[in-house]
């Protein structure tokens, strides 16, 4: 493998790491359960 095709590879994995880590995110459960609270104290306000 030259460089170019390493710094290609470097990339992608790169895109690939940080597309699974907004995922992570997103889904986890903490931050699920802080959005769902607001969610239910803007609902029960009313």
């Amino acid at each position: 493998m030259n460089t170019g095709e390493l710094g290609y590879l470097a990339f992608g994995a790169a895109l690939v790491a940080l597309f699974g880590a907004i995922v992570r995110h997103y889904y986890a459960r903490g931050r699920r359960a802080k959005v769902e609270r607001a969610k239910y104290k803007m609902l029960d306000e009313d």
